[in-house]
């Protein structure tokens, strides 16, 4: 909701008079908390109800977390906009570092990128299931369920709570695909919608955004597979940095290139780079 009304606040400013009503959609995903996402319908569960209304005309666009939103959408349904990136860092609580974690401490999460690479750095910690909203994990975190968990920074910036836990280093710890990005969606065909969003769309977000979702489509990842990535401004052009992991943290596969503006097969050559250097232990959680 924070993000939805970000999203309507940018488009009035852009065009005042405009009338924007915020329709609140409860998700699949909102609703099954105490089962991870890869194991009852993935990041679909974030997006079904949403593109159910939206193509039957009962909402214009939709608001999404970038990072919650498959890689493979419908082809009546286009991302018309992403607003300006927040911070991409994943936020450590309940700790000041991950090596200051006591043996054998229990980390809360539900994301096996953070799983993953949680246990690359500390391999004698536990992974606990989180799920839920930042309250809801913040609670758990107080209850004693975990001594740790990581939330996204952007996420906790929003909710008014961005001095909470310790933000970890991007490069060392690289975020999720799309973190910290808020994607607009419309109808493919809905040219008046879609002339609306472009007032808002902030275009190095957008490129960004799409490497690092062309990336996830050339691996062919899903919500079983570990991957992380960094997309840095490299003068006209982008660096994307990305890091592939077995779930269990022990075998990691890294890379960079540099992405041209307009270079629509950049990330498909990283993509292959990554899996030709990649174990058999990560190979087998892409199909790209």
């Amino acid at each position: 909701m924070a993000q939805a009304h970000e999203a309507r606040d940018r488009l009035l400013a852009a065009h005042p008079g405009l009338a924007v009503e915020i329709v609140p959609v409860l998700a699949s995903g909102d609703k099954v908390q105490d089962r991870a996402l890869a194991e009852i319908g993935g990041k679909a569960l974030w997006t079904k109800e949403l593109d159910a209304w939206l193509l039957a005309g009962e909402i214009d666009f939709a608001v999404h977390s970038a990072k919650d939103v498959e890689t493979v959408r419908p082809a009546e349904i286009a991302i018309a906009a992403v607003l300006p990136r927040a911070d991409v860092r994943d936020v450590l609580i309940g700790a000041d570092s991950l090596a200051a974690l006591p043996a054998g401490a229990r980390i809360g999460t539900s994301a096996p990128r953070r799983a993953a690479q949680a246990l690359h750095t500390r391999p004698d910690c536990q992974i606990v299931l989180f799920r839920g909203n930042v309250a809801t994990r913040l609670a758990k975190l107080e209850a004693g369920e975990a001594d740790a968990t990581l939330l996204a920074a952007a996420g906790l910036e929003r909710l008014g709570q961005s001095e909470v836990g310790t933000p970890l280093d991007p490069h060392v710890w690289l975020p999720a695909p799309g973190q910290g990005c808020i994607a607009i969606e419309c109808r493919a065909r809905d040219s008046a919608t879609a002339a609306l969003l472009a007032g808002i769309d902030h275009a190095p977000s957008h490129a960004a955004l799409i490497a690092e979702r062309g990336l996830l489509a050339a691996l062919g990842g899903n919500c079983h597979s570990p991957i992380a990535t960094l997309t840095e401004p490299d003068g006209p052009a982008l660096t994307l940095h990305a890091a592939l992991f077995s779930p269990d943290g022990a075998d990691k596969v890294i890379g960079s290139a540099r992405i041209e503006p307009g270079d629509t097969e950049g990330p498909t050559r990283l993509a292959r780079e990554l899996l030709d250097r990649a174990s058999p232990a990560i190979r087998q959680y892409f199909t790209g």
